[in-house]
């Protein structure tokens, strides 16, 4: 059965105007209109036609509706720039993602949102409810990404050509969502993260995000959240000189740029020094990079666990796409980053680590105001619990995945970075 909310899907994502469909397709602008509105559903030829123009399966066009992702719900960094067409298929992307979220909740049990919200609070006072709730008080958060799956957000990667939007968040159906452009460096991806929980946790999904002061808010959170004002003030980091904050700034694992304006923030810089710091930085290379910088991108949990799981059942990837109606190399974009897929042909590999399977808190309670962040479990080798990350039972036509262990916690209070060999 042809679903013509599909059609429009697709079409989006792959940035064409109805005109432009019709164009690739030698069929009238009518007729695709058509198709989309319920009117006239496509033989099996014509169907077949736009799926090759459309790269997707024509299996992609016979599921259910896929969920819609609002525009006012989103929020994006500069939608003003954007073009209806980027704005169109940035959106779609993240629909499309959302039907993998809903085939994995199919088959897996997976954390509960319980993301809190402050919409009265400064985003300096709503970052500083999360640290001291989790356990590491004014140390850094070692693993930004796995605190925020530990709490029910579903994080994926921005696909390739939708870069432009840099990073997006949202609330659908009462899940969080947050897509990160997996490309940045380490420093840069968990400051986006945090950014976007800010988002998050200063817009409840009643209320519109972003506008004028949407932005500046959420940099000011993911600053205060990532670099907690006593932590930083037992530093001594007043009047630092560029190398004493391109050393601090591996502690917290945020970039060299971001820790000078949280000093300046704290008045721990004067603006004259500030303004010198940053010139200085940006001559030595950071204002877009981290020269030298040994942090790694951080991973998906929650991914990782999924695809091994289906992988002792003998379930590749391909079969994951497959079931969702789509191509092995259009999975690879939404996971690209966070987990390795391999794609065949000479396609990419995902450069981030596959972490050591580990399990993070589940929590039980529903996203709401005044809701306690939870943290997730560090890795160790030595301690484990038989509570799974992920249900025991799975759909039949996957099998039933061995169940995943919970380890103890570890002493390391930071990001983490690889060992010099």
């Amino acid at each position: 059965m042809f679903t013509p909310e599909r059609l429009v899907l697709a079409r989006k994502r792959r940035r064409m105007t109805q005109a432009a469909l019709a164009a690739a397709s030698g069929l009238s602008a009518q007729s695709i209109n058509a198709f989309e509105k319920h009117r006239k559903a496509p033989s099996a030829d014509t169907l077949a036609m736009l799926a090759e123009i459309l790269r997707f399966p024509v299996a992609f066009f016979q599921a259910p509706p896929a969920p819609e992702m609002q525009l006012d719900a989103v929020s994006f960094r500069a939608p003003t720039r954007m073009s209806a067409l980027e704005r169109d298929a940035t959106l779609s992307s993240g629909a499309v993602a959302s039907t993998l979220n809903a085939w994995m909740e199919e088959r897996f049990r997976l954390p509960a949102p319980n993301v809190p919200t402050y919409p009265h609070l400064t985003p300096e006072q709503a970052a500083e409810q999360g640290p001291s709730c989790l356990g590491v008080g004014e140390a850094p958060v070692p693993n930004l990404v796995h605190l925020l799956e530990a709490n029910g957000v579903r994080v994926f990667s921005l696909a390739p050509d939708c870069l432009d939007a840099d990073a997006f968040s949202t609330v659908h159906s009462g899940t969080p969502y947050i897509f990160l452009n997996t490309r940045k460096t380490g420093e840069r991806g968990r400051f986006d993260a945090a950014h976007e929980l800010g988002h998050l946790v200063l817009n409840p999904e009643h209320r519109i995000p972003g506008g004028r002061e949407g932005e500046p808010e959420a940099n000011s959170f993911a600053c205060a959240f990532l670099m907690p004002r006593a932590g930083i003030i037992a530093q001594r980091l007043n009047d630092a000189a560029v190398e004493r904050i391109l050393s601090a700034k591996r502690r917290w694992g945020v970039s060299a740029m971001a820790l000078a304006y949280r000093l300046r923030d704290l008045g721990l810089l004067s603006e004259w020094r500030h303004t010198q710091t940053v010139k200085k930085l940006a001559q030595m290379g950071y204002r877009n990079g981290e020269p030298g910088s040994l942090l790694a991108r951080e991973s998906s949990q929650r991914l990782a666990k999924v695809f091994d799981a289906l992988r002792t059942k003998s379930m590749a990837p391909a079969d994951i796409a497959a079931h969702m109606g789509i191509h092995l190399d259009d999975l690879n974009d939404y996971v690209f980053g966070l987990v390795p897929v391999s794609v065949p042909g000479g396609g990419r590999k995902s450069s981030a680590p596959r972490p050591e399977p580990h399990l993070v808190h589940t929590p039980v309670s529903p996203s709401r105001p005044g809701a306690v962040l939870r943290a997730p479990s560090a890795s160790s080798a030595d301690t484990e619990s038989t509570t799974p990350l992920l249900d025991e039972s799975i759909d039949e036509s996957v099998g039933r995945p061995t169940p995943l262990r919970r380890p103890g916690r570890s002493r390391m209070s930071g990001p983490q970075t690889p060992r010099r060999k």
